[in-house]
């Protein structure tokens, strides 16, 4: 039988292979462009929406929430056994990323880590509040847990939907400091780097279970490598998603938005965000412990002006604490129009003809829209002077519950969820640990705290509705506007689209360059 001639030490027929070798495809990179680096990669260790974005990638929970549904992941099952006590069975064949499989051991030392004070190298979990009701995890069989509440908590997978699940074996092994630095999640992505301020590098975990099945295709992730890159200059950050060194680019300006359009290779992506805006009016101390006052600066305001030739239209006006986006929000609550003379009639039946001076807290990066929001004030006769902080020390001065020295604070506050109980229980309720206006009303206490616990959704939505009417008028805030969240994203990228939540779940995206 005659052979092939060899050439340079390969046979002719090797040489024949080589083409289809170079026709496999390559492998695919999806680039992230964010505006900080995370804090940590413990998931049990940080309170910090860049942090949770990168680490909702390397690591799974028991629940996903995509949209407005959570779905099971790691668990295959849930039963409630009664009002304060659930079972759940886990998924089988879910492995880390070191290849070794996830047990129930592992959950309850994950929920441990965040449950009990000092687990983490003698400190406890900054999560621990996200899961108040929560009192503990107990292994009930091989492939069964169950979940201890201490009382009602009808928002429960919704608020578990971000906490994650480590491996007790590596955890130990690693410590706290290694956990930060580490990973080995159970996520559809494996780290490669963590590169401190400039990059975190993730690759496709081939042995990944799949997700939710109720969210196809179920699967391992569809793109080979996935980076996120630290590019805290906005102009940079643009420039390098129109330059195609970077797929999504987050965090985008209004003013911005038509240059990524005009690009062929590049697009808009939009959704409500989470986070409403406001002006924390101090209702502790005059003026504003006078409702007259408080309902004059809301008539100062004209919000739809701002929204309209500030923000180009990319934000919703609200009338309370909520998002429309959000579980419960009342569509009814009465604006308080733009109206100037009206405001300046109850400034003088407060007994305030000539009006008054005061001060707006900000930071640096909310200045213009508080000078423009002050100038509005002050055409009333609310006199207003902008004073620009840092955040680190603008927070300690307005949190303080026993200490509400200062008069106007332009904030904003956000729950990732879209439940109520991560945004209006911690800012409006008496003493709440975000109430930086000192309001404090029996009535809404009341109803915050039944409604926390009422499993019946139409009573619940109720609660929260009238909630919100009372707050609504008796203006602790000047209420403002929920803004858009605004991305750049390459056309390359498919089967992605943002999350009201900001998390950039990688899952089913694709790339085709």
């Amino acid at each position: 039988m005659r052979t092939l001639p060899a050439i340079a030490g390969f046979t002719l027929a090797a040489l024949l292979l080589i083409p289809a070798a170079q026709a496999q495809p390559r492998p695919t990179e999806l680039r992230v462009g964010v505006v900080s680096d995370v804090l940590t990669l413990d998931p049990h260790n940080y309170r910090e929406r860049v942090t949770q974005t990168v680490l909702g990638n390397l690591y799974d929970g028991l629940f996903l929430k995509l949209g407005d549904n959570s779905n099971n992941a790691l668990i295959s099952e849930l039963r409630q056994l009664d009002g304060r006590t659930f079972e759940a069975t886990i998924r089988q064949g879910v492995r880390f990323h070191d290849g070794t499989p996830m047990t129930v051991e592992d959950i309850k030392f994950s929920f441990d880590r965040i449950l009990q004070p000092g687990m983490i190298g003698g400190q406890s979990s900054p999560r621990r509040s996200l899961l108040a009701p929560l009192s503990s995890v107990e292994v009930v069989g091989p492939d069964r847990i169950r979940l201890n509440l201490s009382g009602p908590w009808p928002v429960m997978t919704s608020m578990m939907s971000t906490e994650s699940v480590v491996s007790r074996a590596f955890a130990e092994a690693q410590g706290p400091a290694g956990m930060a630095t580490r990973v080995n999640g159970t996520g559809p992505f494996r780290l490669v780097a963590w590169n401190r301020g400039d990059s975190v590098v993730m690759e496709r975990f081939p042995d990944y279970y799949g997700g939710p099945a109720e969210l196809p295709p179920a699967g391992p992730a569809r793109v080979d490598r996935v980076t996120f890159r630290v590019i805290p200059e906005t102009t940079t950050r643009v420039a390098a998603l129109l330059a195609g060194e970077i797929d999504i680019a987050t965090d985008v300006p209004v003013h911005m938005r038509a240059q990524i359009q005009r690009n062929a290779r590049t697009r808009v992506a939009a959704v409500n965000g989470t986070r409403s805006f406001f002006i924390a009016l101090n209702n502790t101390k005059p003026p504003f412990n006078d409702l007259r006052v408080r309902q004059a600066a809301n008539h100062a305001v004209n919000r739809q002006l701002i929204i309209d030739r500030v923000m180009a239209g990319t934000a919703t006006a609200i009338n309370g604490v909520l998002s429309p986006e959000s579980y419960g929000f009342n569509p009814d609550l009465p604006a308080y129009g733009f109206d100037q003379a009206r405001a300046r009639r109850l400034l003088a039946e407060a007994g305030h003809p000539n009006g008054f001076d005061v001060t707006m807290d900000t930071i640096g990066a909310q200045r213009d829209i508080a000078e423009a929001l002050a100038q509005m004030l002050t055409e009333v006769g609310i006199r207003t002077r902008v004073q620009v902080w840092e955040g680190a020390v603008l927070t300690p001065l307005w949190q303080n519950p026993d200490r509400k020295e200062r008069d106007m604070l332009l904030g904003s506050w956000g729950s990732g969820a879209l439940e109520p109980t991560g945004i209006f229980t911690p800012t409006l309720m008496t003493r709440g640990r975000g109430n930086s206006s000192g309001y404090s009303n029996a009535e809404v206490d009341r109803m915050l705290t039944a409604a926390e616990t009422e499993f019946d959704d139409a009573r619940r939505v109720q609660l929260y509705r009238d909630a919100q009417a009372i707050v609504n008028r008796e203006a602790p805030w000047v209420f403002l506007w929920v803004p858009q969240d605004i991305y750049g994203v390459s056309r390359a990228v498919q089967n992605w689209e943002p999350q009201p939540s900001a998390m950039i779940y990688l899952h089913r995206a694709t790339v085709s360059r």
